[in-house]
């Protein structure tokens, strides 16, 4: 059981390193040239607060995934549920550090969070465990939201009418 649990426990570092490599440029750039709120973390909370996040998360859905026999019919919803979450977290950053598209990352982060939301409800009759892993996820996520919000709105884009 250790090879399930280490690579379910993993994979959400994945798409997170992928995005640390688009970060890591444009927070030295493009980031520091927009208005952000005073209340905003620091830069290097950003990295641990992930590596936390992705952690609790991907032990949560091997809790799941072992709680339901693996890949079974009935980890349809649940795990699936997980997997949109993933990978709608993986596309924040290409979306808002790589095309610089503020608002598409806004419109992004609200569907996460909601998918967040639907993938603790679907988790918690399976594992209350694995859902309250998902507690600072989901807090988190609240903060970035606003955080997105506040960038959108304090740095207009004349040239993009979406």
């Amino acid at each position: 059981m250790w090879i399930p649990m280490l690579s379910l426990t993993a994979l959400p570092h994945v798409g997170g390193i992928f995005g640390g490599l688009i970060t890591r440029k444009e927070v030295k750039t493009w980031y520091t040239r927009l208005n952000k709120p005073s209340w905003r973390p620091p830069n290097a909370a950003f990295p641990v607060a992930w590596t936390t996040l992705y952690t609790g998360m991907g032990y949560g859905s091997y809790l799941v995934w072992k709680e339901l026999g693996g890949f079974t019919q009935d980890a349809l919803l649940p795990l699936g549920l997980y997997g949109m979450q993933l990978a709608l977290n993986w596309a924040w950053t290409p979306i808002f550090f790589g095309a610089h598209n503020i608002k598409l990352a806004m419109i992004e982060i609200v569907m996460l969070t909601g998918t967040v939301a639907a993938t603790m409800v679907s988790w918690y009759p399976i594992s209350r465990t694995a859902t309250l892993l998902m507690v600072p996820y989901l807090a988190w996520l609240c903060l970035a939201t606003s955080l997105n919000y506040c960038i959108w709105r304090d740095n207009p884009d004349p040239k993009k009418d979406y």
